[in-house]
Formats: C-alpha cells, structure tokens, sequence
C-alpha cells in the first residue's frame, strides 16, 4: 500500500512539475513564434507599400487590387529626372530694363523599370497577395481610397491581416492576450496593417523592433 502510495505521488509531482513547466515556457515559445511570423508578415507589407508607393508616384493615387499593382509592378516605369537651377534675362516694364529671373529646370534622363528598382531580381512581388504561414489560402486585405483632408483630395490605401490567420496554431489564451494588446512596444489590435483609410499615413502598426529587424 505504502509503495503505490509513493508511486501515485511521483506521478502527481511529475504532473505538476509539467503543468508549472509549461505554463512558464508557454508564453516563451509563444512569443518567439509571434516574432518570427510578424516579422515575414511585415516584410510583406513594406514590400507592398514600396509597390504602392511607386504606383502612386505614377498614377497619383494607390492601387485598389493587386493584380492592378503587380501589373505595374511588372511592366511599369520611372521616368528619371534631374533638376538644376537656372538663370534668364526678362525685361521689365516697371523698370524698364532687363532683370535676371530664377528659375529650376528638371532634365529627363531616361527610365527604369519599377521592378528593377524595387525588388532587383527577385520576383517575389508576384506574391504580393499572399500571408506567410496562412494555412487556408488567406491573402492580405487591401483598399484604396480618396479622403477628403482639409479641402485637399488625398489618395489612401490600406493592407492587413488578422493575427489569427498568423497565429492559427497558438494557444488561445496568449493568442486572446496577443488580440488585447495596446503598447508602443507591441503590434496592436487584432491585426498587422500599413497605411490607412482615413488618415493621410503609410505607417505600419507595429513597433521599431521590427524595422530594425527587416531593414
């Protein structure tokens, strides 16, 4: 009796010594998953708003699809400018005589293509739409718009995706937690977004961290 007794309280110790082991390492290897993730997934949104960026400059408003922006992406070009200051004589019919006028005059100097530009000679901008680590096939959200700003008409665009479609697999509680967050050291919200639908922003939502990271 006296041994089954000892048996059954090594085998409660060991259970608890792996209930305390893992709710300490949990949150750890939680945490070293979500950076991991976050940080391909935000390498993604940098590349798009790069890609955004560049259709912009061009089109002077953002791309509203993505098959819009690889399309440029792939067959675009920047036209490459130079500007130098300049100087002319006019008369002028106050004074009557001839005074020198400033001016800056912007010299073509040929084009690039975008890609070339953007992403040298990888290709991954064809893959623009699609999530790392999404199980399910899911593709980032992205919109466009036109906002009105003070009387200015601003172009805007967004892109995002739920931390849920990155996390899948995680625990939900940590996962739940992760949701709730609200810090300048953490991604906020429930989702990984660059831009913005009602501000005149490019920005991402998360912390330097992650810059220091991609960049």
């Amino acid at each position: 009796m006296k041994t089954i007794l000892q048996i059954v309280l090594w085998v409660v110790c060991i259970l608890l010594g792996y209930l305390i082991y893992k709710s300490v390492n949990a949150p750890i290897e939680f945490n070293k998953v979500r950076n991991e993730r976050f940080s391909e997934v935000i390498a993604k949104l940098k590349d798009i708003r790069d890609a955004q960026e560049a259709y912009k400059s061009v089109n002077r408003k953002y791309a509203n699809d993505f098959n819009s922006l690889i399309k440029f992406v792939d067959t675009g070009k920047y036209t490459i400018t130079q500007q130098r200051d300049s100087s002319f004589m006019r008369y002028d019919k106050i004074y009557q005589i001839e005074m020198q006028q400033d001016t800056v005059i912007v010299d073509t100097l040929g084009t690039v293509m975008v890609k070339d530009s953007l992403f040298k000679n990888d290709d991954r901008y064809k893959r623009l739409m699609e999530v790392p680590y999404a199980q399910n096939g899911e593709t980032f959200e992205m919109k466009a718009d036109i906002i009105d700003k003070s009387g200015y008409k601003a172009p805007v665009f967004e892109a995002k995706i739920k931390k849920n479609v990155v996390l899948y697999d995680q625990p939900k509680d940590l996962l739940a937690r992760e949701n709730a967050h609200a810090s300048v050291e953490e991604v906020n919200g429930t989702e990984i977004k660059v831009g913005s639908l009602t501000d005149v922003s490019t920005n991402g939502n998360w912390p330097p961290i992650y810059d220091r990271k991609n960049d």
